[in-house]
């Protein structure tokens, strides 16, 4: 399973949508088959299209506020010694996610089709407050299919959902998280498709939308290329770039600009949410042995039981809390290009915990996973070694968890 080089990773898939034969394709009912076309076609048009991409800059550069900061954490590499922690702070980025960037490029497609009304799914919040937020920006009727249960453990967010003028749909069924809202978003958009358009949150589902939102997020890589040639003059020999992994989307997007590279100057490393020590749940498809299975149109590595159904997952954050996972990410891995691990709900709570402490920011528990990573390899490296990971967003949604988990022992 081979890479191609000066090939973005996203157009690496066979005729049928497969990365690397297993990863990918669209297994969708034949009622999506349409809008699944029409859609491809329409990006297909648009990604080359020189407007299009002006407008995008254009809303990149000043609705988004890019680029956002690569800064070093001089005070958290100093206490641990090794290697330099950089951070490249994504969570800057108007809303406080990553997740803006694919809602704004959704915004444009639904706008550049003549539709009106915009649905997504999201887990966090952050993917469903960007939609909200794009779609007030751009004139768009929204609806978010959220879980129930991370609606009332992403509270914060779900007030910004309302006040934007979306509105939230509760979803009851299954685990009652992103999992179960995706599925249900996906149903509606099957009966809704001729006036609606759907963003996934992430990259994930059929192939058009892993396309898209990879698209979308390499921005975040073209800028941190950039940035690396300014502070360093030259590449550094050896870098790390470190992010969390639920979906994909802020990881590829981390990522992209540098797949190309050798590993052994640019390493990439995926963190996933391994979940409560003393729980056999998790959400770590990559990294904890997961098989090939089929989860919203698409095949990937998933958790699943004995019997090969969709296994429950948890994690303490909702952005990571999928039981699958994009098929990008799959393909690295069996490629070998990324190497994924996990941090579990009590190591991201230590790493926010030190973080915070030593430096003036405030990473997500999403991002805390990828920085739990970084401060447990960084002692063991050298001083030449850079570490980057991408906070790719705040901790403002998850004030209520940290509140109540930080005040126990850990």
């Amino acid at each position: 399973m081979k890479l191609k080089k000066n090939i973005p990773l996203i157009d690496q898939h066979d005729k049928d949508g497969f990365w690397g034969k297993k990863f990918g394709g669209s297994f969708i009912p034949e009622t999506l088959k349409k809008p699944i076309d029409d859609l491809t076609n329409s990006f297909a048009k648009l990604r080359n299209n020189k407007k299009f991409i002006q407008k995008r800059d254009y809303y990149f550069k000043n609705y988004i506020g890019a680029p956002t900061p690569l800064i070093k954490l001089e005070n958290l590499s100093h206490h641990l010694g090794g290697a330099q922690i950089w951070t490249k702070v994504v969570s800057e980025a108007n809303g406080g996610a990553h997740k803006i960037y694919n809602a704004t490029v959704h915004a444009l497609i639904c706008k550049s089709m003549g539709k009106k009304y915009i649905v997504g799914d999201t887990g966090a919040g952050y993917a469903g407050k960007m939609l909200s937020m794009a779609a007030k920006k751009f004139g768009l009727k929204c609806k978010i299919f959220m879980g129930i249960k991370d609606i009332k453990r992403q509270k914060p967010n779900c007030d910004a959902i309302r006040k934007n003028g979306a509105e939230i749909v509760p979803v009851y069924s299954g685990s009652q998280t992103l999992v179960d809202a995706v599925s249900e978003c996906m149903r509606y958009w099957v009966s809704n498709c001729d006036t609606t358009h759907m963003a996934v949150g992430s990259t994930v589902g059929p192939n058009i939308f892993v396309k898209i939102c990879g698209w979308s997020t390499s921005q975040i890589s073209r800028e941190l290329k950039l940035q690396i040639k300014k502070e360093f003059k030259n590449f550094p020999k050896k870098i790390k770039l470190i992010n969390c992994v639920g979906g994909g989307s802020s990881a590829y997007g981390f990522w992209s600009e540098f797949i190309d590279f050798p590993k052994s100057q640019i390493e990439l490393i995926g963190v996933e949410a391994g979940g409560p020590e003393k729980s056999r749940l998790h959400a770590a498809p990559l990294s904890r042995g997961a098989k090939i299975g089929i989860l919203h149109g698409a095949a990937s590595y998933v958790c699943q039981n004995k019997d090969g159904q969709i296994n429950e997952t948890e994690s303490i954050s909702a952005g990571l809390d999928y039981p699958g996972v994009s098929p990008i990410h799959c393909f690295l891995k069996d490629s070998k290009r990324a190497k994924y691990t996990y941090a579990t709900d009590e190591e991201a709570l230590k790493a926010y915990k030190l973080v915070t402490k030593f430096e003036k920011l405030n990473p997500s528990l999403e991002p805390s996973h990828a920085f739990a990573e970084a401060i447990k390899c960084a002692p063991k490296l050298s001083k030449d070694t850079i570490i980057i990971v991408n906070s790719c967003g705040d901790a403002k949604k998850d004030r209520d968890i940290l509140k109540k988990r930080l005040r126990r022992k850990i």
